[in-house]
C-alpha cells in the first residue's frame, strides 16, 4: 500500500503473524531410540524477549502411543501465554549431514494451542528409515531438528491516532454514563428484590442485554401489571456485579475466586455469554491445586468447555497434589465421571512435561 493511499485510508482490517524458528540439536539421538528414554524435551524458548509467550519441542523416538511405535513423533508445547488459545501454523523439519532440509512436515491449517497443549506429527519419519542412514540423518549420532512457527493474531488498526483516542473515550463515556444510571437509580422503572434487598433498574436495559430478563420482565408486565420482579436464587452481592457487567461492563470483583464462582452461575442462568468469558479467565488465573476439582465440577456444570479444557490441563500436570486434596476425594464420590475424564486426558496427555531431559544444543533461528 502506497504512503499517499495510507494517509487517507480511515481504517484497515490487517492480520499480525509473528514468524520465528528454532533450531535443536540432540546428542547421542542412538541410545534414545534403543528405549532409554520415551521423550526429550527441548530448553523452553520464547517468541520476544519478554518471554510470555513461550514454547518447548518435544521429541518421541519410539512413537507417542502404539499407533506410531514405529515412527519418530516431534511436537511443538505451548509452555505459557498471556492470552488463550494461541493460533499458529507450524513446520518441522531435519537437517541431513549436507546442511539440507529433510522430512519436511507442516500443518495443514491454523491450530488453535492451549497452555501445556502440544501439537506436532505422531508420524513424522520412520525409525527403520532413520536407522539405516544413520550416517545422512545422524551425523555424529545428532539429530538436528527444525521448526518454524507463524503466531497468527487479528487486529483492527486506524493509522489517525488522534481518531482511535477519540473513539475511545467515547466508549468509555457511553459505559460511564450508563453506570452512573445504575448507581444512582436515576430515571428508573422497574424494582429486583433479591433476597429481601431492594435493587432499581431500567426495562429496556434489561432486556436489551439479557434474554432472559427480557422473557422475565415482559412476563411480569403481563401477568401482574407490576414494574416488580423477585428474584430469590441470587446473593445480593452477586447480583450487584452481574448488574455491573449489564449496564457498564465492569466486573470489579471479579479477582475473588468466590465471586467469580456465583457471578459464573447467574451469568450462565441470565444469559450473559460476554460475562460468561470474564469469569471464565478469572476463575482459570485463580486455578489452584486446592480449588482444581471444584473449578472442574462448574466448568462442567455451565458448559464452558475453553475452562474445563484449561482445569484439566492443569490436574494432568499436578496430579499427584491435586488426588490429595479435600475436593478432588469428594468429587470421586458426587462426580465420578468427571475423574474418568481426568483420568483419560492424564493418559492422553501422559504428563510430558514431567519426564526427565537429555542434554541437547538448542539455537533460536
Amino acid at each position: 500500500m502506497s504512503r499517499d493511499l495510507e494517509d487517507k485510508t480511515w481504517g484497515s482490517a490487517q492480520t499480525n503473524v509473528k514468524k520465528f524458528g528454532y533450531k535443536w540439536t540432540i546428542s547421542n539421538f542412538s541410545f534414545c531410540m534403543g528405549g532409554i528414554q520415551r521423550s526429550i524435551s527441548s530448553p523452553v524458548f520464547s517468541v520476544e524477549a519478554s518471554g510470555k509467550v513461550a514454547f518447548c519441542l518435544r521429541v518421541y523416538p519410539n512413537g507417542v502411543d502404539d499407533e506410531s511405535k514405529d515412527y519418530l513423533s516431534v511436537f511443538l508445547a505451548l509452555v505459557s501465554c498471556p492470552k488463550r488459545p494461541v493460533w499458529a501454523k507450524f513446520k518441522f523439519w531435519i537437517i541431513n549431514s549436507q546442511g539440507k532440509k529433510y522430512q519436511s512436515m507442516k500443518s495443514p491449517k491454523v491450530v488453535s494451542c492451549l497452555q501445556y497443549q502440544h501439537r506436532g506429527f505422531k508420524k513424522f519419519i520412520l525409525r527403520d528409515q532413520i536407522l539405516s542412514n544413520l550416517h545422512w540423518l545422524l551425523p555424529q549420532d545428532q539429530l538436528t531438528l527444525c521448526c518454524k512457527v507463524d503466531i497468527v493474531g487479528a487486529f483492527f488498526s486506524i493509522p489517525r491516532q488522534n481518531m482511535t483516542l477519540a473513539i475511545k473515550d467515547s466508549r468509555n463515556r457511553l459505559t460511564d454514563d450508563l453506570g452512573e444510571l445504575w448507581e444512582k437509580s436515576l430515571f428508573t422503572d422497574c424494582c429486583l428484590l433479591v433476597a429481601g434487598h431492594e435493587f432499581r433498574a431500567h426495562k429496556a436495559i434489561l432486556a436489551a442485554r439479557s434474554p432472559v430478563f427480557r422473557a422475565m420482565i415482559d412476563h411480569e408486565m403481563k401477568e401482574s401489571l407490576r414494574n416488580h420482579v423477585e428474584i430469590q436464587d441470587l446473593d445480593p452481592q452477586v447480583f450487584r456485579e452481574m448488574m455491573g457487567f449489564i449496564y457498564a461492563g465492569k466486573v470489579p470483583q471479579l479477582h475473588s475466586h468466590s465471586m467469580a464462582t456465583g457471578v459464573l452461575a447467574a451469568a450462565d442462568k441470565y444469559g450473559l455469554e460476554g460475562l460468561k468469558v470474564l469469569c471464565e479467565d478469572a476463575l482459570y488465573r485463580n486455578l489452584s491445586v486446592e480449588n482444581a476439582a471444584n473449578t472442574l465440577i462448574l466448568a462442567d456444570l455451565h458448559s464452558t468447555e475453553q475452562l474445563k479444557a484449561q482445569t484439566l490441563d492443569f490436574i494432568s500436570v499436578h496430579a499427584s497434589e491435586v488426588s490429595e486434596t479435600s475436593g478432588w476425594k469428594s468429587m470421586v464420590e458426587s462426580h465420578p465421571h468427571l475423574v474418568a475424564e481426568a483420568f483419560h486426558f492424564l493418559t492422553s496427555t501422559q504428563c510430558p512435561f514431567l519426564e526427565p531431559k537429555v542434554l541437547s544444543g538448542a539455537t533460536q533461528l
